[in-house]
C-alpha cells in the first residue's frame, strides 16, 4: 500500500477558502498513491484559537465537498485531516473525517483528547468519546488526533479494535518536536503496527509548527521523515509486516493487565 502524507504550510496570510482550494489540488496529485493523510485542523490552524467559532462547519460542510470531490479524482482514500465541527446541537469539535475514493465519507473520529489545560482547544471544543477504525483493502486504519499520541491506552484500544496502521493528524508545536518522534516511535513499538504521524509546517496564531512528518514501522523503525517545510512524504507499506511482526515478536499475546474479557 502506497500512503502520502501532505504536510501543510499553514500560513496565517492565506485564506481558509485559498487554502482549501490549494489542499484538494494537492490531494489530486497523489493519483499513484492508495491512502493520502492531511494534518489536524490545517483549514484554520491548530492554535488559531479565536477563528474557531467563526470557521466551524458541519460534517458535510466546504471543507468535505471540495476533498470529496478530490479524493475521487485521485481515487484514493483520504484521511482528510481534521476541521472544526459545529454539531447539530451547536458544539464545536475537532473530527477527523475519512473519505472513500469513491469520495464518500466512510467514517469520522472526534478528538478524544483536548489540548490546552483547562484554555484553547479544551474549553473551545467538545470531547469525543468513541475510537474509530477504518477497513481499506490491505489494513485497517486506527485514527488519532495530536495531543491523543501522549494517551497509550487509546491506541491500546484501537489494536484490540483490529487496528493494523495508526494515523496520528497532528498540529505540533516545533519547541516539542522531540516528543513527536519519540512518542509516534513509541506507539508503534507498543503496539506493532505502523505509524502515519502527519503534523503541519509554517505557524498556527504565532504558534511554530514542527513539520517532519513520520512513517515508522512496526519494529520502530523510522522509514520516512519530512523536513521543516511543506512537503509530501510518501512511503510503500507493506501489509505483511505488522502480522510478521506481532509473530516474530508476540509481547501482545503476554498482555496480564487490560486485558478485555473473553467472549463466551
Amino acid at each position: 500500500m502506497r500512503a502520502s502524507l501532505i504536510q501543510i504550510a499553514v500560513d496565517d496570510a492565506e485564506s481558509v477558502v485559498s487554502r482549501r482550494r490549494r489542499v484538494a489540488g494537492l490531494v489530486r496529485e497523489q493519483s499513484d498513491s492508495d491512502l493520502v493523510v492531511l494534518p489536524e485542523l490545517w483549514p484554520v490552524g491548530a492554535f488559531a484559537y479565536e477563528q474557531f467559532e467563526t470557521e466551524a462547519e458541519p460534517l458535510d460542510g466546504p471543507t468535505y465537498d471540495a476533498l470529496s470531490k478530490a479524493a475521487r479524482d485521485a481515487g484514493v482514500w483520504l484521511h482528510a485531516g481534521s476541521i472544526v465541527e459545529r454539531a447539530g446541537d451547536g458544539r464545536l469539535y475537532n473530527t477527523a473525517l475519512v473519505i472513500s475514493p469513491a469520495g464518500e465519507l466512510a467514517a469520522t473520529y472526534r478528538k478524544i483528547h483536548r489540548f490546552g489545560f483547562d484554555e484553547g482547544e479544551a474549553v473551545l471544543m467538545s470531547a469525543g468519546d468513541s475510537l474509530t477504525t477504518v477497513e481499506l483493502p490491505e489494513q485497517t486504519l486506527g485514527l488519532a488526533t495530536c495531543y491523543d499520541l501522549r494517551f497509550p491506552e487509546l491506541f491500546r484500544g484501537l489494536i484490540d479494535s483490529g487496528a493494523t496502521t495508526l494515523v496520528v493528524s497532528a498540529g505540533w508545536p516545533e519547541r516539542r518536536r522531540a516528543h513527536w518522534t519519540l512518542l509516534s516511535r513509541a506507539r508503534a513499538v507498543e503496539e506493532q503496527a505502523y505509524v502515519l504521524a502527519c503534523g503541519t509546517a509554517g505557524t498556527h496564531a504565532g504558534v511554530q509548527q514542527a513539520g517532519h512528518s513520520l512513517v515508522v514501522d512496526p519494529w520502530g523503525e523510522v522509514v520516512a521523515e519530512a523536513g521543516p517545510g511543506e512537503q509530501v512524504l510518501t512511503v510503500d507499506l507493506d501489509p505483511r509486516k505488522v502480522a510478521e511482526t506481532r509473530e516474530q515478536f508476540p509481547a501482545l499475546k503476554d498482555r496480564m493487565l487490560g486485558i478485555r474479557p473473553a467472549r463466551g
